[in-house]
């Protein structure tokens, strides 16, 4: 019988070997790894050179650059912005252990903006070990390049004005690839190839609603960032045809424990409960999270939608959930009084709050109470309602034993504790901006904090004692870059961080200290925040340095992270708690999904991020020529960026507004420096700022200076400045 043959590779197949070779491959190495004969070489060779032409491999047999080092052309993808407004970028492939080099991308005058997640082919100019900037040959195509913005319609024709601030580019829309879109519209758009010269083009593909209506904001942040909002037909019938647990069957009944839900009063889902109670000198607790697995079980509809989405998104006005309204409203939502199946994660503290043991099962549970953080809070100070007047004695105080006990262990681990604030945004029911605050922190929210910090430590020992994959959360230590940087600015200052050691958290936590009473308070927590590594999804285990842990995982929120629900399938493995659990074929693939659901998380970072900004914009934006205080949150060579003290909003003070003089950017001491008035402008200076310009489509807010304090006269030398490429110094004289 003749032998079968093979089967030509897929492109991404094709991908995948390349670029995961530790060597160099040839045409060859590759027809031998597919057992490609024959006729087949032909259609091989086809099919090398497109990916070659797209720029997601490079020429085959290409010398690779040094470890550590990147090529001098070679695709990279955008990853965002800088504190500076710079676009940045990271290679499309990096196998080094180390963070990859930062590359700063040098954008053409007039091109289109690049979103997120753009690949581009560029060619590479390495200006210092951990420094590259990039200018871009070609767009690598993938789907076709949607764009989002307001449509307008003159005399001329129609044309698409970007929504995205850092674009000044428009597009020219045809009568005939309008959509039937109104002046004054938001849509989303895809950009046209077009030999033609003068204006790019591009053809409506929907229409979000009117730029005047609030509730349009929502839609553009999600279009923008091509966030999937329609669920597939059969990941919804799956939903809907799931069945409620009534009874517990083979699970532990948990239905006479009194666990409550404790959540912020804006939340729209529930899945995580809590209970505590007196243990000798120590405390026992239980940590019950919404059995997400039981429903989305591995390669079904449901799970390849939310794997795709790989987190819910919140904004202001919307929540784009993970799972069908069916499984995260309702039956995975641990709703009061009614039945729900749960991971349930049972452990127990001595008094000093280190974890002395734990375990897991698949339970039912019935909440006996959905409270708010403030509820709780009031509970605790002596203001307790009808809900929690009845729960003090058997739960509420008990729960805050068990929290004291978590904040001594914390403590004494040393975490990293930063000063993060977080804006509300507060709508009408038409959409209209009530008013933005900041939000409230209390300590009911650090008590639910450390309990889903415990569980999340006891779900990583778990998955690590059996051997069993996990998706770890991890937190890298800073690189050595950013701390060199850091330590400059605070010589400067008289702060410093200990050198010839390796540093811990607890390092930060002391400077954070030691500038709690200095003016540079605000300033230094914001460039101790910038220092640190971003956290991530992956399989191998780096630890979380921010929490000072040795290992930790995502579990307590499935309904809402595709990383949890992962571990939780982990645990159902790891422990036999069900024929439900992590399959061979997951396991193989742990650092692929690593890397997407740290996509979809960033992704919606930045969706969530645009939406809350652009809300501020629209709340301002009937205050023009009103005056505010706020603070210098950044310092570009282009100008100073102002955060509000009222309500966050952070705007621009661009440098031609700054006076007729030639102001340098001094990037190690983050200031301004007039060449003539030698007048220095620096991050964490008070500034009193009159708003200039509001606009919501865009989220951009512009400020005009009106005083700073402090305002310092640099004396007559030279700025110290590293040379580390253009981009590193630069001065702007007053244009006009």
């Amino acid at each position: 019988m003749a032998r079968k043959k093979a089967p030509l590779p897929t492109k991404d197949q094709l991908r995948t070997f390349i670029t995961e070779s530790p060597t160099p491959v040839g045409k060859r190495e590759i027809a031998r790894a597919f057992q490609v004969k024959g006729e087949d070489r032909v259609a091989l060779k086809a099919m090398l050179r497109e990916l070659s032409a797209e720029g997601t491999v490079g020429k085959v047999r290409k010398a690779a650059p040094p470890p550590g080092r990147l090529a001098e052309v070679m695709p990279i993808v955008i990853s965002g912005t800088s504190e500076d407004g710079e676009t940045l970028a990271r290679p499309m492939v990096w196998e080094d252990e180390k963070e990859p080099p930062t590359i700063v991308v040098i954008e053409r005058p007039g091109a289109p903006a690049l979103l997120t997640g753009t690949r581009v082919l560029a060619r590479l100019t390495k200006r210092s070990s951990r420094l590259y900037e990039a200018r871009i040959l070609r767009r690598i195509p993938t789907t076709a390049d949607r764009i989002v913005g307001t449509y307008r319609l003159s005399s001329e024709g129609g044309r698409l004005v970007p929504a995205d601030k850092r674009s000044r580019t428009e597009f020219r829309v045809s009568r005939a690839d309008s959509g039937g879109a109104k002046d004054g519209e938001l849509v989303s758009a895809e950009v046209l190839t077009t030999a033609r010269a003068g204006m790019p083009e591009a053809r409506i593909v929907e229409r979000l609603g009117s730029a005047d209506d609030p509730r349009a904001i929502g839609a553009l942040a999600v279009a923008a960032h091509g966030i999937p909002v329609e669920f597939p037909h059969d990941a919804v019938a799956q939903a809907e045809a799931a069945k409620p647990v009534t009874q517990p069957g083979g699970r532990e009944d948990l239905r006479e424990v009194p666990l409550v839900t404790i959540d912020g009063d804006d939340a729209r889902d529930f899945d995580d409960a809590v209970f505590a109670e007196p243990d000798g000198e120590g405390w026992k607790i239980v940590v019950a999270i919404a059995d997400v697995a039981h429903y989305v079980t591995p390669g079904s509809p449901l799970d390849r939608s939310a794997f795709q989405r790989g987190n819910s998104v919140y904004l202001p006005d919307r929540v784009v959930p993970m799972l069908p309204e069916a499984l995260s409203n309702e039956l995975c939502s641990l709703k009061p009084k009614v039945p729900r199946p749960v991971m349930a994660c049972f452990m127990k503290l001595d008094q000093d709050g280190r974890l002395l043991s734990h375990r897991f099962s698949r339970a039912l549970m019935r909440s006996a109470a959905r409270l708010t953080y403030e509820q709780v809070q009031n509970a605790k100070d002596g203001r307790p309602d009808d809900t929690t007047g009845p729960l003090m004695e058997r739960v509420i105080e008990p729960l805050y034993g068990a929290y004291r006990a978590l904040s001594k262990a914390r403590e004494k681990r040393g975490t990293l504790d930063l000063d993060i604030p977080e804006r509300r945004v507060f709508l009408s029911p038409d959409g209209d901006v009530l008013a933005i605050r900041m939000r409230s922190r209390f300590d009911s929210h650090k008590l639910i904090e450390e309990f889903m910090i415990a569980a999340n430590v006891a779900a990583a020992e778990a998955l690590e004692a059996k051997g069993v994959p996990c998706m770890y959360r991890v937190h890298d230590r800073p690189t050595y870059e950013k701390l060199d940087g850091l330590r400059q600015f605070l010589d400067s200052i008289g702060l410093s961080l200990p050198k010839g050691q390796v540093l811990q958290p607890k390092s930060f936590t002391r400077l954070l200290e030691r500038a709690e009473n200095t003016p540079y308070k605000q300033m230094v927590n914001d460039l101790v925040l910038r220092s640190q590594a971003p956290a991530q999804y992956s399989p191998d285990n780096l630890g979380h340095f921010g929490l000072a842990l040795r290992r930790y995982a995502h579990f307590t929120s499935p309904i809402r992270r595709y990383s949890d629900v992962l571990v939780h399938r982990g645990l159902v493995k790891a422990l036999a708690l069900g024929d439900d659990g992590l399959t061979d074929a997951e396991a193989a693939k742990m650092r692929q999904l690593g890397e997407q659901i740290s996509m979809t998380e960033r992704r919606a970072q930045v969706a969530e991020r645009d939406a809350v900004d652009r809300y501020t914009a629209l709340f301002l934006s009937s205050q023009v020529g009103g005056e505010f205080s706020g603070r210098i949150s950044g310092v570009s060579r282009f100008g100073l960026f102002i955060r509000l003290d009222e309500t966050g909003a952070d705007g621009l003070i661009p440098i031609s507004t700054l006076g007729a003089d030639y102001f340098e950017h001094d990037e190690v001491h983050h200031r301004l420096v007039g060449r003539k008035s030698r007048l220095s402008y620096q991050l964490g200076q008070p500034v009193q700022v009159r708003l200039a310009d509001a606009d919501p489509v865009k989220g951009g807010l512009v400020f005009n200076l009106l005083q700073a304090e402090r305002a310092e006269r640099r004396p007559e030398r030279p700025l110290k400045l590293r040379p580390e490429g253009p981009h590193r110094k630069s001065g702007r004289r007053r244009r006009g």
